[in-house]
């Protein structure tokens, strides 16, 4: 497995969804930088289940604790490792269909790449449960890329196909937490929440689109032609279980418009060259070009649901059916927009850390 993402700043994520622990060790984070477990704890909050029927019934505590790397408040300039504890854990299920793969997961792959040794129990490495270690790296990150004038956002933009008006930045930042879907636009969240809480009535799961935003990113992160600052930021998307597309500025509706249409003309403001538009979604040549840079990331709809589906028996090599029991969200959505942001601020740390953008020790 290939578990470690970033050159300078690293991240190495461990721990299995019914295992003893999640967690994620932190190498190259510059020293003296002020951080605490409320830090921490604050993001690793944004990821917990919402309320009534549309999450998941397993509660975990998800407290998090500091190892090492952190000392009298401040980063050490060694090695962090943060960790939190599977508490509430019903493997029961799992042992009972350990041979019949789950329809939409990674059941059948893990099985047969790791000749049938992978921790099966939860989805083992292949849970969404171990983005909680990216939540914990994200927080450390997003305090970095602040001293460097780096904010980084994310909201839910649609979910089953309800989509949320066009927001300003402030009203994402105001509203997006105000309500269990993650979503600035209060209408279209209620109208989220009323679609879910029907399809997990039904058995049933919902996808969504989550669009996370990285303002006051200065001209210059991305290294062409393999380290591009998109080709980056979507490999860490990706790790995210349940992405499966993500995209940039106008995205895929650019191969349907015309260059006068697409392309973004620069001006001055500000004495500040910009330009008028934002299909780029702040990226040229793989390079930032000091715009906002946002991006897309399309999420399934989560795979366990309550319906039967056809699977086989891997030991017995025979057709079966299956109704997927446990602790399920009926729609990851909500709970994925701070992992988002997470795995943004990792991305941009690190290209950070490369063009010196952020010191190796603060001042």
């Amino acid at each position: 497995m290939e578990n470690s993402l970033g050159k300078l700043f690293t991240i190495t994520s461990f721990g299995e969804s019914h295992g003893r622990c999640v967690g994620v060790i932190i190498d190259g984070c510059p020293a003296g930088l002020a951080v605490d477990e409320e830090d921490i704890q604050r993001e690793l909050d944004k990821r917990k289940p919402g309320i009534g029927v549309m999450t998941t019934k397993r509660a975990e505590e998800d407290k998090v604790e500091i190892l090492s790397g952190i000392f009298n408040g401040a980063t050490t300039g060694a090695p962090v490792c943060l960790l939190v504890w599977n508490r509430d854990i019903d493997s029961s299920e799992y042992e009972k269909t350990r041979f019949l793969p789950r329809p939409g997961h990674a059941d059948y792959t893990a099985f047969m790449k790791y000749g049938g040794f992978n921790d099966f129990r939860g989805g083992g490495r292949f849970s969404g449960r171990i983005t909680a270690p990216l939540v914990m790296a994200g927080a450390l990150t997003k305090k970095l890329l602040n001293l460097a004038g780096i904010e980084v956002i994310a909201h839910t933009v649609a979910i089953d196909g309800i989509e949320a008006r066009t927001r300003t930045f402030e009203e994402i930042r105001e509203k997006v937490w105000g309500n269990p879907v993650r979503c600035a636009d209060p209408d279209a969240a209620d109208e989220m929440v009323r679609a879910i809480e029907k399809a997990k009535g039904e058995g049933d799961s919902l996808g969504g689109i989550i669009e996370g935003i990285a303002l006051n990113v200065p001209v210059g992160l991305g290294e062409p032609v393999f380290d591009t600052l998109d080709g980056a930021l979507a490999k860490a998307l990706f790790a995210i279980p349940a992405v499966k597309g993500v995209e940039f500025g106008s995205g895929f509706s650019s191969a349907g418009k015309r260059g006068s249409e697409n392309n973004d003309p620069f001006v001055i403001r500000n004495d500040k060259i910009v330009t008028k538009t934002n299909n780029a979604g702040g990226v040229l040549g793989s390079i930032s070009n000091g715009m906002p840079i946002v991006v897309r990331i399309a999420i399934k709809p989560t795979s366990s649901i309550a319906k039967s589906q056809e699977t086989v028996n891997m030991e017995s090599m025979e057709s079966a059916s299956l109704i997927t029991k446990g602790r399920h969200d009926a729609c990851i959505v909500p709970r994925a927009v701070v992992v988002v942001e997470a795995m943004i601020a990792v991305t941009l740390c690190d290209l950070a850390l490369r063009v010196g953008l952020i010191p190796r020790v603060m001042k």
